[in-house]
C-alpha cells in the first residue's frame, strides 16, 4: 500500500473518531491518535509488550513521519470546511439525511470531497477511487458503489480537469 492512501486510511480513523467523540483540543487529540497507531503497530509487528505493560516507543521513523505529514493536513482541512462539505454532501444525496449515513462514509466523503475542492496538488479523479477503494476496506462493496455515486456528481461541477495536478 502507498503512503499517501496509509495517510488517507488513517485520515479516516481520525475523523471517524472525532465525529463519535469530538475532543476538546484538536491538537492534542492529533498527537495521542498517532502514538496510538505507533503503539498498535510496533505490537503487532514486533510484540513489544505483553498485556498490562508499558511499552517504550522507539523514535519516530522517516515512515511515520511521512504519514503524518500527509495526513494531519487533509484532517485538520477536513474539519476546518467540514460544514461547507457536509452542504455537498447533502445538495448530491436525495431523501437521505446525513446523520442516517453510516458514519464511516460520511467522513470518507468529507474527506475526498476536501481534496476535490480544497487541495488543487491532488487531482480529483485520484480523490475519488482512493474513496472508493477506502470505502470498500472499512464499509461495504454498497459504500464504494455510493461513495463514487457522490463523488462523481461533484466532480461534474468542479471547475478545473480531473485528472491534472492544477
Amino acid at each position: 500500500m502507498g503512503q499517501r492512501r496509509e495517510s488517507r486510511e488513517r485520515a479516516v480513523q481520525f475523523l471517524f473518531q472525532y465525529d463519535l467523540n469530538k475532543p476538546e483540543e484538536l491538537d492534542l487529540a492529533l498527537d495521542h491518535f498517532w502514538q496510538s497507531q505507533r503503539a498498535v503497530v510496533i505490537a503487532q509487528d514486533k510484540a513489544v509488550a505483553t498485556w498490562g505493560e508499558e511499552a517504550t516507543l522507539p523514535p519516530l521513523s522517516s515512515q511515520e513521519a511521512a504519514l503524518r505529514l500527509f495526513a494531519d493536513p487533509l484532517i485538520k482541512g477536513t474539519l476546518e470546511h467540514r460544514e461547507q462539505l457536509d452542504n455537498e454532501i447533502k445538495k448530491h444525496t436525495q431523501n437521505w439525511d446525513l446523520g442516517r449515513m453510516a458514519v464511516v462514509d460520511r467522513n470518507i466523503l468529507r474527506l475526498a470531497i476536501y481534496e476535490m475542492l480544497h487541495r488543487e496538488d491532488i487531482p480529483p479523479i485520484v480523490s475519488i477511487n482512493e474513496a472508493v477503494d477506502i470505502a470498500k476496506k472499512f464499509s461495504t462493496e454498497e459504500s464504494g458503489r455510493f461513495v463514487n455515486g457522490i463523488l462523481d456528481k461533484i466532480k461534474g461541477e468542479l471547475m478545473r480537469p480531473a485528472r491534472i495536478v492544477k
